[in-house]
């Protein structure tokens, strides 16, 4: 058996787990992080919901029912999670907009303006009402978007297609990345002569230097630009998991990718290694510590029987809001699905509760009653909790 010794391990490669992986590393420790494959990251906006209950996301907190975990991190910790998230994108040379104080609208892909805190840089001259008339660039055969939806529900907005010679959201973002490419579509975007008062894309303007050619294209056209997210997934939600990902990496810490957890080693009160299966004998991870942020149904943390909920790694105990008549509305449609506060109940320490291991703790998704659609608290609840298990995890290393 091939065994590697790491001060924590950490299971699952989403905003939860890359940043409490960096948060470790950066202080000092030996940090690995093991994952299946791409998080559910990747099929998000990109943008960090904190709280959209409101226009306030701090106030929007303070409402949500007591048991929510929301309430197990302090204000300042929240704070402090935003802060440190929008200065490591910043260095990774994918910058975001927004704080604390204040909700903000994205214009979405059906063309209703959805409720967010920190958005890409590239969307933070979306329009905040009706008022302000768009001008949208769309790609010839991108099938990932369609302005008619936006048209629709918006005076004043037209469309114009570009061929780019190529139609998928990657294949047209790498282009844009090419001098000669972006060059002959300044061309053919200043002959259209937009009187609208902003200029809009699908979330396709370059891979790694979105930002920068947003900005590029605004000066040339004289108009504010930004991006609209197309359908899951998207350029927005890669940028944002690239961007974790290499800010991980450059604080030190080790990513094992493909590689999906199929056991643990256990002594008493304590976990001491996970495994994967190979050919042979497994391969197994040791640590002193272990943080489980595999997120919930999408993310692989969580599985659905006809009796109960399971938790796949560490076989946790799951908290279910009722018997399994209860778990789905009867609209489809509905934010109030019980299965949605199916989760890991955890204490003050972010430990989960119930368990007999003491060297485990959780984050992001896979938290119990996060009601994440209903709340609007999806990434942003996994930074917060991502720094409060981190720090938990610190105090217990340096014991």
């Amino acid at each position: 058996m091939s065994v590697t010794e790491y001060d924590v391990v950490i299971i699952g490669a989403g905003v939860a787990g890359l940043t409490a992986g960096a948060l470790l590393a950066e202080r000092g420790f030996k940090v690995a992080l093991v994952t299946q494959g791409e998080p559910t990251a990747c099929l998000s906006t990109g943008c960090i919901d904190v709280c959209s209950r409101g226009s306030s996301p701090l106030s929007g907190i303070h409402d949500l029912p007591p048991e929510h975990p929301y309430h197990l991190v302090s204000e300042k910790i929240i704070r402090d999670a935003l802060n440190y998230f929008q200065a490591a994108m910043t260095d990774m040379g994918i910058p975001y907009a927004g704080g604390a104080e204040e909700n903000r609208f994205i214009l979405s892909a059906l063309g209703t303006l959805k409720t967010s805190c920190l958005v890409p840089s590239t969307m933070k001259e979306a329009p905040q009402d009706t008022k302000d008339s768009v001008h949208i660039i769309t790609f010839k055969g991108l099938k990932d978007f369609y302005p008619g939806y936006i048209i629709s529900r918006r005076r004043n907005t037209k469309s114009s297609v570009y061929d780019a010679g190529v139609y998928s959201t990657m294949s047209i973002a790498s282009h844009f990345e090419e001098k000669e490419f972006f060059e002959k579509f300044i061309i053919w975007l200043e002959k259209l002569n937009i009187d609208e008062d902003k200029l809009a894309f699908p979330a396709v303007l370059g891979l790694e230097s979105a930002s920068e050619i947003v900005d590029t294209v605004s000066i040339l056209i004289g108009k504010p630009v930004f991006e609209i997210p197309t359908i899951p997934p998207s350029m927005p939600g890669r940028r944002l998991f690239n961007g974790l990902k290499g800010y991980f990496h450059k604080k030190g810490g080790t990513l094992y990718w493909a590689w999906p957890v199929a056991g643990i080693e256990k002594t008493g009160k304590v976990i001491e290694a996970v495994t994967t299966p190979s050919e042979g004998r497994p391969n197994s991870i040791n640590a002193k510590a272990f943080i489980l942020s595999t997120g919930s149904f999408v993310g692989g943390g969580l599985t659905a029987t006809r009796e109960s909920i399971i938790e796949n790694v560490f076989h946790l105990p799951v908290h279910i809001s009722g018997p399994r008549e209860t778990w789905f509305d009867s609209d489809y449609f509905s934010l109030n699905h019980g299965i949605g506060r199916a989760g890991i109940i955890a204490d003050s320490t972010l430990r989960p509760a119930g368990s007999s291991w003491e060297n485990i703790f959780v984050c992001g998704g896979i938290l119990a009653d996060t009601e994440i659609l209903k709340n609007g608290c999806g990434h942003g609840l996994a930074l917060a909790t991502a720094h409060a298990a981190a720090l938990s995890c610190a105090e217990y290393l340096s014991r």
